[in-house]
């Protein structure tokens, strides 16, 4: 009989701490939704003490979806405590998900303290939480590099306190799966009332082992995975949600079910990528674009013969379509309304009434239009409500020339215009929109990427623009990569001008 393996996503929390990744409440609640059609366990919400924004997002997505528990991240502090359970209210199914450093390093760095004060500290802040809900998790942060004799101590305290699981974080992702495994192994056999709460992973991908340290955790008896889409975090990020529920629906002997419905990862993979400007690698497992793709004969033979030759996984079962609908300048409505619901975005007909006529003019410029095209129209849809848009932009550019930029921008109906000369057209065209917002920005970071190859394909560029000691990111895709890149410059002024 197969072992349930509880999925706590924490793509709207721990994901969304990458500079440049934040969503709004609106986009949330989006990838909410979805995270519940997908069968995701537990969401994490947000950490509702450190902004009203992060409350609000947290309040909302209560409201907003039904059967997942929604948990809310707090510091073994009575305020963050309670502020979370207030973002809770709505909440059908609520859990506080508090915690306190226990490796040495915490302990005397980050606390000034010691061993016994920070037990006195969880044990506090597990049964404070526990006035609010019945439902409590407690994080032991930097568990990975807390002797184990002592983690065991701290997890027994916190589970007699009432927790109900109890994370074991390799925060800074220093584990190898052998010694993660033993971690988890070491407290299942040594503490005390362990039956009575639920152990879970929450593994970083540092030194790249984020999905093996969580894999070993689980054969070893945690029964909780703490993952993002895509693998989405700090730093090198977190461990994959469709990585850990593909491992295990590949290897059935294991035991171990999910409630994940696998064909929806496919589709939430590019609306979280697409959401958050985050580009998947080509060669990511799972959901990468070349996760499925033969380019050698040999390879190409033997999938065609039989597809187990060479694929251990169904692409239908990631929600891969091979027979998909192909989009052209020829495709109508019903077409595109297809392909955005496979990839899980839902448009009221206005809506895509408006992302069709763009469809249309893109598909005149390109032979195919890709899924990652797809998305970067609804995104041009969604920012079309900026204060500043581009009104034209003309270039003069060529070798033994110097390049001019002509532009007109429209700021809140009011049209403006400049021309400037530089090294080149993109910086021709920055210095023409300097001199209509005239303000001092500096130029941070410029990335142009490729979304599939050919001399006809949209370019994303991603812009980190400074201004008054903060840092503004701006993205943009088009086909033409000089305007891709004013969009990009626009879209990060459009952040801090209002």
């Amino acid at each position: 009989m197969s072992e349930r393996l509880f999925i706590f996503d924490t793509t709207l929390r721990d994901g969304e701490q990458v500079p440049g990744c934040q969503l709004n409440t609106i986009e949330k609640i989006q990838v909410a939704k979805v995270l519940e059609e997908l069968g995701v366990d537990v969401i994490e919400a947000g950490f509702p003490i450190s902004s009203p924004g992060d409350f609000n997002s947290v309040v909302e997505i209560s409201k907003a979806v039904t059967w997942p528990t929604i948990c809310a991240l707090t510091r073994a502090v009575e305020k963050d405590i309670t502020v979370a359970a207030e973002a809770l209210q709505y909440a059908k199914r609520k859990r506080i998900h508090t915690g306190i450093g226990t490796s040495d390093y915490h302990i005397k760095y980050k606390f000034n303290s010691n061993r016994e004060d920070i037990i006195e500290r969880a044990i506090a802040c597990v049964k404070f939480a526990k006035k609010y809900v019945e439902d409590v998790e407690f994080y032991a942060e930097d568990a990975g590099r807390t002797d184990n004799e002592y983690l065991a101590r701290v997890v027994e305290a916190v589970i007699k306190a009432g927790a109900t699981v109890v994370n074991i974080p390799d925060t800074t992702g220093y584990c190898l799966p052998d010694q993660y495994g033993a971690k988890i192994k070491y407290l299942m056999e040594n503490v005390k009332g362990i039956e009575k709460a639920i152990l879970s992973t929450h593994c970083h991908n540092d030194l790249g082992m984020a999905t093996a340290n969580t894999v070993s955790g689980v054969l070893n008896g945690a029964r909780q995975v703490e993952v993002t889409i895509n693998g989405i975090g700090e730093r090198a990020g977190n461990t994959s949600l469709e990585e850990v529920a593909m491992i295990f629906k590949s290897h059935r002997d294991k035991g171990i079910d999910t409630n994940i419905n696998t064909k929806k990862i496919y589709g939430i993979s590019r609306m979280v990528s697409s959401l958050m400007n985050m580009p998947v690698q080509p060669n990511k497992a799972i959901v990468g674009r070349n996760a499925f793709a033969h380019s050698s004969g040999i390879h190409q033979d033997g999938v065609l013969k039989n597809r187990e030759s060479y694929e251990i996984m169904d692409p239908k079962d990631v929600g891969i379509d091979e027979n998909s609908i192909v989009l052209t300048a020829r495709s109508g409505r019903a077409a595109l309304k297809h392909r955005l619901d496979v990839l899980g975005v839902a448009l009221e007909k206005e809506k895509l009434d408006e992302v069709y006529e763009a469809f249309l003019k893109l598909a005149d410029k390109k032979k195919d239009i890709n899924d990652d095209d797809v998305l970067m129209l609804v995104g041009e849809e969604r920012v079309s409500n900026s204060r500043i848009k581009l009104d034209y932009l003309q270039v003069t550019a060529g070798v033994g020339i110097q390049s001019v930029a002509s532009i007109g921008l429209d700021i809140a109906g009011e049209k403006f215009e400049a021309a400037a000369s530089g090294n080149g057209p993109v910086d021709a065209a920055i210095k023409a929109v300097k001199q209509i917002i005239r303000r001092k920005m500096t130029l941070k970071e410029f990335l142009i990427q490729a979304i599939t190859k050919g001399s006809d394909d949209v370019g994303k560029v991603h812009m980190q623009v400074e201004y008054e000691g903060g840092i503004y990111y701006g993205f943009s895709a088009n086909t033409d990569i000089v305007a891709a890149s004013v969009e990009a410059y626009i879209d990060a002024i459009n952040k801090f001008v209002k």
